[in-house]
């Protein structure tokens, strides 16, 4: 079965035709790049699959779960971290898991430890206490990747995860996400570094070929 499934998606804001007829599907431990142009439709491929904006027509599914019709069942099997990562800033980094967790109903021991052992990795062990509202764009996203593996959700949604990040944390990040492709974790992102896209995309496809096709 396929993990992550877009079929026939079309999008339009205005006149302008953003995607149309756009076919993708991401098998398990499959890490799925999205090229394009600025404009493209990268981001707005993301946030339809994410649930955060609705195709003006397809079918998306998410571990066999109809995401349209079932928007919050298909959030529960999946994560999103943006390029713009959304925290609250007046929580720790620890204590935004604990809501996190709460949200969703999951074991918070668990992602709890597993958390803590990314944020470490990820160099935050100084941070794990402080409120998130002093912390840089890089540290905001060191937390928004931390808490999104913890989840162990079986589907993964990255916008330039790495962006923000200098070289060591990069490659601490490209180390995360080749241990999710090894769990079988399918991963649909997009990436604009070349050389980590070369390390560990399996296959690429550019969107722009189904606006131009509008």
């Amino acid at each position: 079965m396929a993990h992550i499934e877009l079929k026939g998606i079309s999008k339009t804001f205005g006149k302008h035709t953003a995607l149309k007829d756009l076919e993708l599907t991401i098998e398990d431990g499959e890490f799925f790049v999205l090229l394009g142009q600025t404009g493209a439709g990268k981001t707005t491929t993301l946030r339809m699959v994410a649930g955060l904006l609705r195709p003006d027509a397809g079918r998306i599914e998410i571990f066999g779960i109809d995401a349209l019709r079932e928007p919050i069942a298909a959030k529960q099997v999946m994560a999103w971290v943006s390029d713009e990562p959304m925290i609250y800033d007046k929580l720790t980094p620890l204590e935004y898991l604990e809501f996190v967790a709460g949200l969703w109903s999951i074991d918070a021991a668990r992602s709890g430890e597993t958390a803590r052992e990314l944020l470490v990795s990820l160099g935050l062990e100084r941070h794990l206490h402080e409120r998130c509202e002093g912390f840089s764009k890089g540290m905001r996203q060191k937390v928004a990747i931390a808490l999104a593996l913890a989840r162990h959700v079986p589907a993964l949604l990255l916008d330039e995860p790495t962006a923000s990040l200098d070289a060591a944390n990069r490659a601490v990040v490209v180390e995360l996400i080749a241990a999710k492709k090894e769990e079988g974790v399918a991963m649909l992102a997009i990436v604009h570094d070349d050389e980590i896209r070369a390390e560990i995309a399996d296959r690429t496809v550019d969107v722009t070929t189904f606006a131009a096709a509008a």
